[in-house]
């Protein structure tokens, strides 16, 4: 049996496509009550089921989210996404989620399937090179929402959190506590601005105090025994070191390998890093976060978004959400 078209119901309901398509996409303005009755009726005999694509061809718009997040097996990305999907299912939006694992040519595919599939705007975790991007975006009239990762020079809607204030922060109620060395560990700092802003942050703090401090750079399949050379190489027997995860994942890496060498945490050696993962509870010792609503985030990108789409009059303007620093065993070094 074939399936029921646009064109089936029309001619059952004795009326036109046309009409039949202002019936589904709740246009009644103009239409008796008698004919809106009768199309009701046999959409519902005929259990027709009207295809997102062909709405979206009749209302030049298909409630359809566009999401391009990192990696979408990394906590910080998918809670994003959680917040996002929490919004859009209230204001009957779908979504539809790419993870680029940083990399410019899965961005540059999924903005071009996305729009060939009519996406009406987008909530993007960039890359710094996604920017080449955005032109592309707007020529097809979507709206685009940057979230996490902003750059200076972006002119647009976008969502994060107080990266470089809370590393500051950070370093300098470790430096209250009495840690002297300080090495901060990264995956590449180019990639994404946030990396950037955390590392300003670091180093502008150290370098005013005048307190030593390197800045390790990772790559992102590097190996226990890698990591343990760097770490090996930036502790200093007679300081207070501190090391500072530049996210989630590298701060679960420095954990392991510093327990696997028998180090005294934190006397020895201060764990702090981003993203208050729910492993870092129940670590022993608990390890010091820098917990991030990623939520929140999540779901204020997609406010700001769908009014764009839809557009209110209120519009929901850009927002920089506030971390919070939560101490834990990992930084509460003992008194001399």
């Amino acid at each position: 049996m074939s399936k029921v078209t646009i064109k089936d119901i029309a001619q059952m309901a004795q009326t036109s496509k046309t009409t039949v398509s202002f019936y589904l996409n709740g246009k009644f303005d103009k239409m008796s009550e008698e004919t809106r009755s009768k199309i009701g009726a046999v959409i519902k005999e005929a259990k027709y089921t009207p295809s997102m694509l062909a709405r979206g061809l009749t209302s030049k718009k298909l409630n359809l989210i566009g999401v391009i997040v990192a990696d979408i097996t990394n906590p910080f990305s998918s809670t994003i996404v959680k917040g996002i999907d929490y919004i859009a299912r209230k204001e009957d939006y779908q979504i539809i989620v790419g993870s680029s694992n940083l990399d410019y040519k899965y961005e540059k595919n999924y903005v071009d399937k996305m729009l060939a599939m009519g996406v009406d705007g987008f909530i993007v975790q960039p890359t710094i090179k996604f920017n080449a991007l955005i032109s592309k975006i707007k020529d097809e009239g979507k709206q685009i929402v940057f979230i996490d990762s902003v750059s200076d020079d972006f002119v647009g809607k976008w969502v994060k959190t107080n990266n470089y204030g809370i590393t500051v922060e950070a370093v300098n109620q470790l430096i209250d506590k009495g840690y002297e060395n300080f090495t901060l560990i990264t995956e590449d700092p180019n990639l994404l601005n946030v990396r950037l802003e955390r590392r300003e942050g670091f180093v502008d703090t150290l370098s005013k105090g005048n307190i030593p401090y390197s800045v390790e750079i990772l790559d992102n399949d590097v190996s226990s025994e890698q990591l343990e050379e760097v770490i090996s190489k930036s502790i200093k027997k007679d300081k207070k070191n501190l090391i500072f995860a530049i996210n989630g994942k590298v701060l679960q890496k420095i954990y392991d390998v510093v327990k696997s060498k028998g180090l005294d945490i934190p006397n020895q050696v201060g764990i702090i890093g981003f993203d208050n993962w729910e492993w870092t509870h129940y670590a022993t010792p608990s390890v010091t976060t820098i917990d991030q609503p990623t939520f929140d985030e999540g779901k204020y990108a997609a406010k700001i978004l769908i009014d764009s789409i839809e557009h209110k009059e209120s519009k929901i303007e850009s927002k920089t959400f506030k971390c919070n620093i939560e101490w834990k065993d990992s930084t509460n070094i003992s008194k001399i």
